[in-house]
C-alpha cells in the first residue's frame, strides 16, 4: 500500500505573508534626530560661543598632523608603539567591537527567526505505538510603529559615540606620549644640571678646607660648605627620582614594564611654530569627544521615542510547517496582538527614565563643550605668557653678560 501524498493548504500561508507585507508597508518612518539635536546644541552651547577665542591665536585651518611638526623620529616611534600596545586603548577598541555587536543584535529583531523542532514518543499500551514529528517554525514581529527601528537607531548612535570616544582616546594617548617624552627629557636635563651643581659644591668644599688649612678660612666656612654640598646632593637625588618617575610613566603609556630604563634624547627639539587654533565653533565639529557627546544626545533622543512607543500594540506572527511519523503534513499559523492596558506604571517609568537620560546627555554635552573651550583658551593664554617670559629671560641673560 502506497503512502499518502503530502498535502498542505497554501492559502492560509500565502494570506499570512500578504498580511505581514501589508503591515510592514504601513510602518511609519522613524523620526530623525538632526533638527532636535541642532536645536539642543543651540540652546546648550552654540548660541553662547564667540566668533573668536579670547586669547590671542594664530588664524588659519587646524592641522591634524601636529605630531610631525616636532620632526622627532624617536617620538613618532614611541607613539606608534603606544597605539599598538597601550592596554587602555585596547579596552576602548574592544568597547567599539561590543557597541557594533549591540547594533547587530538590535537589527536582528527586525528579521524573522527560524527554528527547528522535533519530538518523539513510544507508548506501550495495547500494542507499541511510536509517534514522532519534526518541523520548521518561523516567527516575526511586525514593526508597525517603528519601535524596533528606533531602537536600532539608538544603538547605532551609541556605537558612533563609542567610536568617537576611541578616536579621542587615540589622540589623547598621542598627546600624553609626546608630553611624557618631553617631560622625561626635561627631567633628565634638570638632573644633569643638579648633578653638576653638586660636583661644583664638592670642589668648593675642597677649596674651603684647603683655605682653612693655610689659615685663610674658618671652621664655620667649612660647615657652610658641607651644608651647601648636602643640599646640592639632595637636590640631585630628588631630580634623579623625578627623572626615573617620568620614565616609568612614559613606559606605562607604551605598555612596557615600568623599569625606568627607557633611553631618552639628550636635548629638546626646537619648538615648532604655533598651530592655528581655528575658531571656537569648529571645536564642536572637530573634537572626537564632543562628537561622542553629540551622538549620546542623539541616542537619548531615540531612546525617549522608543520608550513612548511602548504604549502602542505589538503584532507578532508565527508559521509552522512539519511532518509526523504517519507521513502527514502539518501546517499552522498564529497571529498575536499585545496591547498594554495596565503595566503598573512600568512604561511610564521607562518614559521618565529616558527623558531624564536625555536631559543628562544634553547637560553632559554642554559641560564637555565648555571644558573644551576652557582647555583651548588656557593653552592659548599659556603660550602667550610663555613667549613673554622667554623674551624677558633673553633680556636678563643679555644684561648679565654686559
Amino acid at each position: 500500500m502506497s503512502k499518502p501524498l503530502l498535502h498542505i493548504d497554501l492559502f492560509p500561508l500565502l494570506s499570512s505573508l500578504l498580511l505581514l507585507l501589508f503591515l510592514q508597508g504601513c510602518a511609519g518612518q522613524v523620526a530623525t534626530h538632526e533638527e532636535a539635536v541642532a536645536s539642543i546644541k543651540g540652546e546648550a552651547v552654540t548660541k553662547h560661543v564667540p566668533k573668536k577665542f579670547a586669547a590671542a591665536a594664530e588664524s588659519g585651518s587646524v592641522d591634524d598632523g601636529w605630531l610631525k611638526n616636532f620632526k622627532d623620529p624617536k617620538l613618532d616611534t614611541l607613539v606608534d608603539e603606544a597605539m599598538k600596545k597601550n592596554p587602555g586603548l585596547k579596552i576602548r577598541q574592544a568597547q567599539v567591537e561590543q557597541a557594533r555587536a549591540f547594533v547587530t543584535k538590535a537589527e536582528a529583531k527586525l528579521k524573522p527567526t527560524l527554528g527547528l523542532s522535533a519530538s518523539g514518543k513510544d507508548t506501550e499500551y495495547k500494542g507499541a505505538v511510536e509517534k514522532s514529528s519534526a518541523g520548521l517554525n518561523v516567527s516575526w514581529e511586525a514593526d508597525v510603529w517603528g519601535r524596533i527601528r528606533t531602537g536600532v537607531a539608538a544603538e547605532t548612535e551609541a556605537a558612533q559615540a563609542t567610536e568617537a570616544d576611541f578616536q579621542f582616546a587615540r589622540q589623547s594617548l598621542a598627546a600624553s606620549v609626546a608630553d611624557g617624552w618631553f617631560t622625561a627629557i626635561t627631567a633628565k636635563l634638570q638632573h644633569r644640571f643638579a648633578r653638576d651643581i653638586a660636583d661644583l659644591q664638592k670642589k668648593n668644599l675642597q677649596i674651603v678646607k684647603a683655605r682653612q688649612r693655610i689659615g685663610q678660612g674658618s671652621e664655620r666656612d667649612v660647615h657652610l660648605a658641607k651644608g651647601a654640598l648636602a643640599s646640592a646632593q639632595e637636590a640631585a637625588r630628588s631630580a634623579l627620582s623625578a627623572y626615573e618617575n617620568s620614565l616609568r610613566s612614559l613606559e606605562l603609556l607604551l605598555g612596557r614594564y615600568p623599569s625606568a630604563d627607557l633611553k631618552t634624547a639628550d636635548k629638546l627639539v626646537a619648538v615648532p611654530p604655533p598651530i592655528p587654533a581655528g575658531i571656537p565653533s569648529d571645536i564642536l565639529e572637530r573634537r572626537p569627544d564632543l562628537i561622542a557627546a553629540e551622538r549620546e544626545v542623539a541616542r537619548a533622543f531615540y531612546k525617549e521615542k522608543e520608550a513612548n512607543l511602548l504604549h502602542l500594540p505589538r503584532f507578532t506572527f508565527s508559521i509552522g510547517v512539519g511532518i509526523n511519523s504517519l507521513n502527514n503534513a502539518i501546517a499552522g499559523l498564529a497571529a498575536g496582538l499585545f496591547a498594554p492596558l495596565y503595566t503598573g506604571g512600568a512604561i511610564e517609568a521607562e518614559v521618565q527614565k529616558a527623558t531624564a537620560e536625555q536631559k543628562a546627555a544634553i547637560a553632559a554635552y554642554a559641560r564637555k563643550a565648555l571644558q573644551a573651550f576652557k582647555e583651548v583658551e588656557t593653552s592659548l593664554a599659556a603660550e602667550e605668557h610663555l613667549a613673554k617670559r622667554e623674551e624677558y629671560l633673553a633680556i636678563e641673560e643679555h644684561e648679565d653678560k654686559i
